[in-house]
């Protein structure tokens, strides 16, 4: 800020003046490790992303630190119980919010849903004891559908927008994000909490399959159906739609163990909606943990 200085006789008068185009305070995303994003992605929008952690038959591990999300799968194929994954402690992300604040800067931190994980309310607990100016979003999405309001507000700190801005514009992406899964195997869902043993014992003997939506930071159940022709029936559906919507921006199919299948699909939606951006990738371990092998999820948004 610069001063602008006036002498009359003996008064002196002092006047700021703000100058345009100059970022006053740099803001700094972060999110965490449940987010779809490339390492290529992370580095060139300077994202921080905070690690979740897993534990598999009592040894923890730090998701994207000690095992990568293709081990992850092929170590709770064989696990004797179903893996725990857990948030960061607010220790951690006091941490890395102090760190980033450090030089004057302001955080926005964008995390995963609450009905998935508390790593949103430790990062609120965090954010109040940080010395620093930090905001704390939840995403309501997990996943690729998470990527898109991280990616947006990262695109746009780098341009110099102020927080008001970012929030605003990452609130309009989220309203307009779509979350779609499809789940093959109940088995997790059960081991899990997610579904009773009574119920998946019924689905599992009548091959029921189940697809889910995500809405107001909560999964619901779309439809059951027996057999894989409701996941075939339900991807198709899925496609047509998409392809009928008017400016679909981003795209990202999101699987568990099914990589051709899952390039398959991400195929077909480059075919019904040509041009897109697309990322196939596997999920992370808090989605395959509840899935379970031969899951995938189809995420989307217009812009």
């Amino acid at each position: 800020m610069a001063l602008v200085i006036l002498s009359f006789e003996r008064n002196m008068f002092f006047i700021p003046i703000r100058k345009r185009g100059i970022q006053m305070t740099k803001i700094k995303i972060v999110t965490d490790s449940s987010v779809q994003m490339t390492n290529e992605e992370i580095a060139d929008l300077d994202v921080t992303v905070i690690p979740l952690s897993v534990m598999i038959d009592n040894t923890v591990y730090i998701d994207g630190v000690t095992i990568q999300r293709d081990e992850f799968v092929k170590k709770m194929s064989t696990s004797e119980s179903l893996p725990k994954t857990s948030q960061p402690a607010v220790g951690t992300i006091l941490e890395t919010f102090n760190k980033l604040t450090a030089d004057g800067s302001s955080v926005l931190a964008i995390f995963l849903a609450e009905s998935l994980s508390g790593t949103v309310n430790s990062g609120r607990q965090a954010a109040e004891m940080c010395d620093g100016d930090v905001t704390v979003i939840d995403s309501e999405f997990t996943d690729r559908a998470q990527a898109f309001q991280v990616i947006e507000a990262a695109k746009l700190a780098q341009t110099g927008a102020d927080m008001d801005t970012i929030v605003a514009a990452i609130s309009q992406v989220r309203s307009n994000t779509t979350l779609r899964m499809a789940v093959v195997n109940l088995t997790n869902l059960v081991k899990g909490g997610r579904l009773s043993k009574a119920a998946g014992m019924i689905t599992s003997l009548l091959n029921i399959k189940i697809t889910l939506s995500m809405e107001n930071g909560k999964l619901d159940i779309l439809k059951k159906g027996r057999g894989m022709k409701t996941i075939k029936a339900f991807r198709e559906d899925v496609i047509q739609h998409m392809s009928q919507l008017p400016n679909v921006k981003s795209v990202g199919v999101s699987y568990v163990a099914i990589k051709d299948k899952a390039e398959e699909i991400g195929a077909e939606i480059s075919q019904a909606v040509p041009g897109v951006e697309m990322l196939v990738r596997p999920t992370g371990p808090i989605v395959a943990t509840h899935a379970g092998e031969g899951a995938f999820a189809i995420m989307y948004y217009q812009g």
